[in-house]
């Protein structure tokens, strides 16, 4: 089949376009507002675009709730910093807690059971139970084209450069993240997810550093 990207005439009751561009890993972003109050949410538009320096976003659309943008924004922005949480599979149904609509202000690390713990190089706590989690210090944010009829639901891309590494014990072998360890999980279509637990390994025949 074939459908029309901004006409959207694929005949189905769901839009397919996020079920085929997949895995998509989860930024589990934890913010404080100009108040110092916690707020933590999870993106699956999310990824590492650079590595010198590590530089990530997350991206947001629409509106939410009484405000015009996504909480984690508007608090990486006006605080200049924010935190990104990798969600393991034992922490995919607080992660779920935290996808709900709360009110601006609401804690939704208390929401979810989960615990702060301090970071050391920007204010937001990192989660604790997270086996690891990126400081990152806010660089720009990036408005994506809005689609004429869809104004409501225009996007932006927030940058952060990572400053900061926290990586649990427990998941380290050999000099290496063992991935299999903690199990993260990973965005697919619709109400679906899966986790990374199914590892191979493919060596690069030019790069020794992959050997």
């Amino acid at each position: 089949m074939f459908y029309d990207a901004h006409k959207r005439d694929h005949g189905f009751k769901v839009d397919p376009l996020k079920s085929l561009i997949v895995p998509r890993p989860i930024g589990w972003i934890s913010t404080v507002d100009p108040e110092g109050r916690v707020n933590l949410a999870p993106y699956s538009f999310y990824n590492a675009v650079a590595e010198f320096p590590p530089i990530v976003y997350f991206s947001t659309t629409g509106t939410y709730g009484d405000t015009a943008t996504k909480h984690s924004r508007m608090n990486a922005e006006s605080t200049g910093e924010f935190v990104v949480n990798m969600v393991s599979e034992s922490l995919k149904e607080r992660m779920n807690i935290t996808t709900a609509m709360f009110a601006y202000g609401i804690d939704e690390m208390k929401e979810a059971g989960l615990t702060p713990a301090p970071c050391r190089y920007v204010k937001p706590p990192r989660v604790a139970e997270s086996p690891m989690a990126l400081e990152c210090r806010y660089w720009k944010t990036i408005e994506l084209p809005i689609e004429p009829g869809n104004e409501k639901n225009a996007g932006s891309m927030v940058f952060g450069q990572v400053v900061g590494v926290h990586i649990d014990e427990s998941i380290l072998k050999n000099g290496r993240v063992d991935v299999a360890a903690f199990k993260p999980v990973a965005r697919l279509g619709y109400s679906e997810y899966t986790t990374t637990d199914n590892v191979w390994a493919m060596r690069r025949p030019d790069d020794p550093r992959y050997q």
